[in-house]
């Protein structure tokens, strides 16, 4: 069958679906990806083949502009516990408008909608895979008669939050509008559809979430294994890697989003070598020169490295102190890495918290960090065996779920089921 894969222009978001991507090959099966020009070097250093369609995406541009107004009201955990006296409806109607402006048009722009659905039309794909936020794969796939469905890297906290929107509207005695739904149908009337919730729900999701891990809001699902792609990073194992540590190894790492944008994180580095200079540990930090600005010193047990794949670095650390990104999370959870996760908001704050619950790591909101916390809770990751045996449960937890290869006869069933004759 023929598989179009779909992602926005973000690496963080395509690089979960690569995998599967090269399960889908591996089984003789058709795979091409969509997305904006900027994201076609990331797609074809992956092995997969590029269609470049409509213009890049602004959204950068649009987080300059609002600022830290944009995120304000969701850095918080109370976003993920839907309690109606702290997330009312007016909460909803407000997060909806700003989040479908800001952020589901900007990313999926009209020049790349269209053409999106052009190339579909043409090369008539039999199942649309796509990324959580990147709507304009459902479009086409309606537009088109394609089966198709959403793929998650991360916890689906934003349909558990349009669950609970729908549900207050439902029983408002007021009308409100649902913005997303009113931008989906005119899109999806631009070409020849009409609006249904599956416009942004996908027939089915793939979710690689954990067991324990993982939300469920009631919809279709394919549970799926995580497997670690940490993108066009160069894969090279450096020698220094080829021995086990003499003390115990720490990973600290900002990510790669942070680096292609302008999104914000209140991670001081001076501060976090400042907590880590006297332990007696081996700290590997993945930092580039601009994120290095206003440290005086780098610590000496401290090896700066701009990149290294996490997959390859992973098995030789006994913890990570990180910023709390999807990819990161779920890599040093595949390889039963105990976690200092900094997460603020969205789902990175829920996926921190259940660290904790599962006892597989500890959680630092980045706002809160201090020097002193930091250091009380490394220690406490190190030295308190707890952690180790909880990360290494979730980790077997990962590894009992179907692979991408042995996901693909799922999909080529409901691929059957679902597609338009």
């Amino acid at each position: 069958m023929r598989v179009l894969v779909t992602s926005f222009a973000m690496d963080a978001h395509f690089n979960g679906a690569v995998p599967l991507a090269w399960a889908l090959r591996s089984a003789g099966h058709e795979v091409r990806v969509a997305s904006q020009p900027a994201l076609t070097e990331s797609i074809t250093a992956a092995g997969l083949t590029a269609v470049p369609v409509g213009t890049d995406h602004m959204m950068h541009m649009v987080a300059g502009t609002v600022g830290s107004a944009m995120y304000a009201h969701h850095s918080s955990s109370d976003f993920l516990e839907h309690r109606p006296d702290r997330l009312d409806l007016d909460f909803h109607i407000a997060s909806n408008s700003l989040l479908t402006a800001t952020y589901y048009m900007q990313i999926n722009n009209d020049p790349m909608v269209d053409e999106l659905v052009a190339y579909a039309r043409h090369w008539k794909p039999d199942l649309v895979i796509w990324e959580l936020f990147t709507f304009a794969g459902a479009v086409a796939a309606m537009a088109t008669g394609a089966a198709h469905a959403r793929i998650l890297s991360f916890p689906d906290t934003f349909y558990g939050v349009r669950k609970v929107f729908l549900e207050r509207l439902a029983t408002s005695p007021e009308r409100h509008d649902d913005s997303l739904a009113e931008w989906l149908a005119v899109v999806l009337e631009r070409h020849g559809c009409e609006f249904d919730e599956q416009a942004v729900t996908g027939q089915w999701t793939i979710d690689q979430m954990p067991a324990g891990v993982r939300l469920s809001p009631g919809l279709p699902t394919v549970e799926m294994r995580y497997l670690p792609y940490n993108g066009p990073t160069p894969a090279v194992v450096p020698e220094w890697l080829w021995s086990t540590p003499d003390r115990p190894r720490v990973c600290f790492t900002l990510g790669e989003t942070i680096r292609q944008t302008e999104f914000p994180n209140a991670v001081n580095v001076a501060d976090l070598f400042e907590a880590i200079a006297d332990l007696d540990i081996e700290v590997v930090a993945l930092l580039n020169e601009k994120e290095l600005e206003g440290v005086s010193k780098v610590p000496d047990n401290t090896r700066v490295v701009e990149r290294i794949p996490l997959a390859a670095l992973m098995p030789s650390c006994s913890a990570i102190v990180h910023h709390g990104g999807a990819g990161t999370w779920a890599t040093a959870a595949a390889y039963g890495v105990p976690q200092i996760a900094m997460g603020w908001m969205w789902d990175a704050v829920y996926r921190a918290q259940r660290l904790e619950e599962l006892a597989a790591g500890l959680h630092i909101p980045s706002f809160q960090l201090t020097v002193a916390g930091l250091r009380e809770k490394l220690v406490r990751i190190l030295t308190e065996p707890s952690f180790a045996a909880g990360a290494a449960r979730l980790r077997d937890v990962m590894a009992r779920a179907a692979s991408p290869v042995e996901t693909v006869p799922t999909l080529e069933r409901l691929t059957v089921q679902h597609r338009a004759s």
